[in-house]
């Protein structure tokens, strides 16, 4: 192909890729910092200062640094709303949701690996849990994505959700054993995706005789 057969990109095009360019490489740098460093002890300036552009570039793509550890996360979320989303309709919701969480673990990698090594997520997501003014955050978030989740549990069941109680607490406590176990996990296990998923998927094989009423028979 010559030069003049050459496909020409627009100039938006190109200033969008650099921008998004930028956006992935300070959250990889802003990750790497956080899981080697620390979050508390890194600032905003040696992220910048890592990929080369001033503190005011920063602040145009993440509003802090808070922002930058749940990007990731984010992204992780909405890959098992996805998941769930794609679960055929004649399964139960309890079977739906172990089946998408399980099947999103199964394919983060594809997910995360245009952006963040699926490894460096995993790191992050211990350090969240380590975290205590992190994890606070991921717990509030986390009540927010709830609700979400119970709201397209109701929509695949046929309920309205503000009449029938059973969509939010099937999730609540379906997520209940999903902090349980990404609790532990997070406490210093290996930062593998299989032992995450390994233990998420244990932990919910025991959500059924944790809710039955003889724990002795």
């Amino acid at each position: 192909m010559t030069v003049e057969q050459q496909p020409v990109t627009p100039a938006g095009g190109l200033r969008e890729l650099k921008k998004q360019r930028t956006r992935d490489a300070l959250l990889r740098v802003a990750l790497e910092l956080f899981t080697t460093k620390g979050y508390e002890q890194t600032t905003v300036d040696e992220i910048a200062d890592a990929v080369d552009v001033s503190q005011r570039t920063f602040f145009r793509y993440f509003a802090n640094k808070e922002a930058v550890v749940f990007a990731a996360q984010s992204t992780v979320e909405w890959h098992f709303v996805d998941a769930l989303r794609e679960r055929p309709p004649a399964e139960g919701p309890f079977t739906a949701m172990r089946r998408a969480v399980l099947s999103a673990w199964d394919t983060i990698e594809e997910r995360l690996s245009p952006v963040v090594p699926v490894t460096l997520y995993m790191r992050t997501y211990q350090v969240i849990e380590s975290t205590p003014a992190l994890l606070a955050v991921h717990l509030r978030r986390s009540a927010e994505i709830e609700e979400h989740i119970a709201q397209l549990i109701a929509e695949r069941e046929g309920l309205d959700i503000d009449a029938d109680p059973r969509p939010r607490v099937a999730v609540a406590a379906f997520t209940g054993v999903m902090r349980v176990a990404g609790g532990l996990w997070g406490q210093g296990g290996e930062p593998s995706v299989a032992s995450i998923r390994e233990l998420t998927s244990a932990y919910l094989d025991h959500l059924g005789p944790a809710l039955a009423d003889d724990w002795r028979a």
